[in-house]
């Protein structure tokens, strides 16, 4: 009697595996995952839907690839910020300048998180969403409470929602930004930076 076989993986170039992977990013940040098949990617990546398979198990392998990279580069930047002992201001900036970087190298991967991770977080394989969100709240809650204590930032600021302000601002770039435009993520973060904390009227 016949079974059927699931077919071997195959080992690709580390740099075709990250061609697949950034084809994969775009569709699902296009389409949404639910929407997203494996064969819409095979599609998109100029091949068969059979053959991608012997690359990824499933679409999901695809997506936990996809935003385990971005979240790991994104706490690899963050946590250097973290620990260089920077003053508060400067650690804002740090990281709203880090931010846009990942913006810059993970477009598709921050918008596939702003659309999918609350719905992705309640799955056991995708915990670490949660876990990351955690985390990252409590890196900016404490460096606003921080700048507030030492007086960098006014007393009078609404910490959480400032930092609700901030966070939204900064990611929703996400949406817009494309790599290889006008600005530089440094600029672009340099003229966000001004902005929040200087803010945009002349001041006489």
């Amino acid at each position: 009697m016949p079974t059927n076989k699931k077919k071997p993986q195959v080992t690709a170039s580390p740099e075709r595996r990250r061609e697949l992977l950034d084809t994969a990013a775009e569709v699902f940040a296009a389409q949404g995952y639910n929407a997203t098949t494996v064969r819409k990617i095979a599609d998109a990546a100029g091949m068969l839907a059979g053959s991608l398979y012997y690359h990824f198990d499933s679409k999901e392998s695809m997506l936990d690839e996809i935003l385990s990279a971005f979240l790991n580069e994104l706490w690899a930047g963050y946590d250097t910020v973290l620990a260089a002992g920077l003053g508060p201001r400067e650690t804002i900036e740090a990281l709203v300048t880090e931010s846009f970087r990942e913006i810059d190298r993970h477009r598709a991967a921050v918008a596939i998180y702003q659309k999918e991770a609350r719905t992705l977080s309640a799955q056991p394989r995708f915990h670490y969403l949660s876990d990351s969100q955690v985390k990252f709240e409590k890196a900016w809650l404490g460096t606003l409470e921080r700048g507030v204590a030492a007086r960098v930032f006014r007393a009078d600021l609404d910490i959480r929602l400032t930092y609700r302000f901030v966070r939204d601002t900064v990611w929703v770039a996400a949406s817009w930004y494309r790599p290889g435009g006008q600005h530089s993520p440094e600029e672009i973060a340099r003229q966000y930076l001004s902005m929040v904390l200087d803010g945009i009227a002349v001041r006489t």
